[in-house]
């Protein structure tokens, strides 16, 4: 019996072991400015499965970016043919450990009126550009939101910037690892009155087998 439990046991740490280590999918995400390169995390795998499964789709191959704020993101995700999402939502997965740093990719979503519980759109997401920011501002934030931030993540909104009065809110799922300035060029792009670049910024991605 005790053979038995000590098996049971280190197939469990074994199977845990392997879903810990295993590693992250990385992404491209080509525009006519350059590439994008991501990472999706393993910690989200709701977001994670659900964005494979779209690009596996063809998605977004053609999919605009259709939403950009120079200092603030770059919101993509509606098909090419004119959907807006694929007809569902994804249960949040909104942990203390990602934050909306610079190049963060997180899910787009209807705001707390109409959904309480948080839940990501089924395909929009959106990449942060952000600003660089003071202890005076991220303590504003806190006091506004409730929300803690770790010194960690201190440092890298003031050196490098980002949206922290996003975090707490919405569901970041992956990085930017290169491209950051196609993210910078995409964001200077001219837009109308909805924030809609004049000239379309169409996107298409690939999975880094």
């Amino acid at each position: 019996m005790k053979a038995i439990t000590f098996i049971l046991g280190l197939f469990l740490s074994i199977q845990l072991l392997s879903q810990t280590t295993k590693p992250e999918t990385l992404i491209v995400i080509h525009t006519k400015y350059g590439d994008i390169t991501a990472k999706l995390y393993n910690d989200t795998p709701i977001h994670r499965d659900n964005f494979i499964k779209l690009v596996k789709e063809g998605w977004y191959n053609g999919s605009p970016f259709h939403r950009v704020i120079n200092g603030f993101m770059i919101q993509g995700g509606s098909n090419k043919d004119g959907r807006s999402d694929p007809g569902y939502t994804l249960e949040a997965e909104i942990l203390p450990n990602h934050f909306h740093k610079k190049g963060a990719i997180a899910a787009a979503r209807m705001p707390d009126n109409v959904n309480p519980e948080k839940r990501s759109s089924g395909s929009q997401f959106y990449i942060v550009q952000g600003q660089i920011v003071n202890d005076q501002y991220l303590n504003a934030v806190s006091a506004k939101t409730g929300h803690i931030f770790t010194e960690e993540q201190r440092k890298v909104y003031k050196t490098i910037g980002g949206t922290p009065h996003l975090d707490g809110g919405y569901t970041v799922f992956g990085e930017v690892i290169t491209g950051f300035d196609v993210i910078n060029k995409i964001a200077a792009v001219k837009t109308d009155s909805k924030d809609k670049p004049i000239e379309e910024v169409d996107m298409n991605i690939d999975i880094l087998e």
